[in-house]
């Protein structure tokens, strides 16, 4: 069995414990911290030819999702962690029950939105926004 998706699971809640843990996050100085939206790196530095975004550069919400996952939930909805089927075909092509899916809390939404996370059984990780019509690979800080 390989470490590597072992490796990349540990550097994705490292990153997350971190990012929450930063001046940036606003804990302690009573002021707000500025909001960013989830940026693409410009060049693909992840495994799947798709754009990537760094951990530290997704919502609140998605970084909370992360750390859900690693944690092996509990899971605020009954489809978070069921199978992905990719029936777009906008990620890498694999056997059914590859990948699984979380939701991404969206603000204002009353049901789950369109921001998910999906994760595949090599230890991949992909967020999409605008549900399922484009991914982003989520790659550690220091993949940049």
């Amino acid at each position: 069995m390989s470490l590597r998706p072992l490796r990349v699971l540990l550097a994705l809640v490292l990153a997350v414990l971190l990012a929450g843990c930063s001046p940036a996050s606003g804990g302690g100085t009573g002021t707000a911290a500025p909001t960013r939206s989830a940026t693409t790196v410009s060049a693909p530095t992840g495994t799947s030819g798709l754009p990537t975004v760094r951990v530290a550069d997704l919502p609140p919400e998605a970084r909370k999702t992360l750390a859900l996952i690693a944690r092996g939930g509990p899971f605020p909805y009954a489809k978070d962690g069921t199978v992905f089927s990719n029936f777009e075909r906008v990620l890498p092509r694999e056997e059914r029950g590859y990948y699984h899916e979380y939701t991404v809390k969206t603000p204002g939404e009353r049901d789950r939105g369109a921001r998910r996370i999906v994760t595949g059984r090599g230890g991949e990780t992909y967020y999409t926004d605008d549900h399922y019509e484009t991914f982003r690979e989520v790659v550690a800080d220091e993949d940049r």
